[in-house]
């Protein structure tokens, strides 16, 4: 029988932080959900009450974050798994976007999640160990035209992610970065574009994409519930996985992203070599 959990999930209003807290909480886990539109998870108070906490909180307010985690700890005493899920996307050509729309999006994304982890790794450590999930995309690993300002974040935290787990390894803390692709969480609806597009790009693969989303055409094939259930199984494996990926098209977009680079790096080997120091070449 499992063992009731404490979690704390960010962006847990909608889409993937909803239906995980409405799973944990079905199951006994107690729940502390942040959230942008406080009456957004009244529903689920009333029906489970002290098994969920709700706290407003903006991601992109960093000094915000450490308070509400720290609060988040202190009233609980322990969380066993952080789930560090709020964020959105900019769609459009790079030079398109304002100065401050690409602010937001890093502020977000990328300082908001890092500020998350970094506001949780004490009381982690001090608890003796605890789980992060990360959610990161598919394109984390792969990228798309017209989401550049996007994939920059999630390259971002991948990278910070990959880093912080080998620094908290032995203070039994550990990370899974969650990779899953289109799927109808309302991600595709909280796009933000930029306030005037270029004409310029009609005719180049970023027109193709405002085409395809403009008349409905981009497949989210993902069942939201079932990468849930994956993210949720996932956070009691042991050893964590570095990375989960969630969809038939996110696995084979990656594995033929991976497999073109190491092909590409193997062509480079040569090169590579040949710009070692003579000492380092002949030993």
């Amino acid at each position: 029988m499992t063992s009731h959990k404490t979690w704390l999930i960010t962006g847990a209003s909608s889409g993937f932080g909803r239906s995980m807290t409405e799973k944990l909480l079905a199951r006994g886990d107690t729940v502390v959900a942040t959230v942008r539109k406080m009456k957004s998870l009244d529903d689920l108070a009333q029906k489970y009450g002290d098994h969920l906490s709700v706290e407003y909180l903006d991601v992109s307010d960093l000094a915000a974050i450490k308070t509400v985690i720290d609060r988040t700890f202190k009233v609980k005493g322990r969380i066993d798994v952080v789930v560090s899920n709020a964020g959105y996307g900019l769609f459009g050509a790079a030079e398109e976007f304002s100065d401050e729309q690409i602010r937001k999006q890093l502020e977000t994304n990328v300082l908001g999640s890092i500020q998350v982890i970094r506001a949780s790794m004490p009381h982690l450590r001090a608890q003796g160990g605890g789980r992060i999930l990360q959610v990161s995309s598919e394109g984390g690993q792969i990228a798309y035209p017209t989401f550049s300002l996007y994939h920059a974040t999630k390259w971002a935290i991948e990278g910070f992610v990959e880093s912080v787990a080998q620094e908290v390894a032995p203070f039994q803390v550990t990370f899974t970065l969650v990779e899953p692709g289109p799927t109808k969480t309302g991600f595709r609806e909280g796009l933000v574009q930029p306030l005037q597009t270029l004409p310029v790009y009609d005719a180049t693969p970023v027109g193709a994409m405002r085409r395809t989303f403009a008349e409905g055409g981009f497949a989210r094939p993902g069942d939201v519930d079932k990468m849930v259930d994956a993210m949720i199984a996932c956070a009691a494996e042991t050893p964590a996985p570095k990375r989960l990926v969630l969809g038939s098209g996110p696995y084979n977009r990656i594995r033929a992203a991976l497999q073109e680079r190491l092909a590409a790096l193997e062509a480079q080997r040569g090169i590579a070599e040949s710009t070692d120091i003579d000492a380092v070449k002949a030993a």
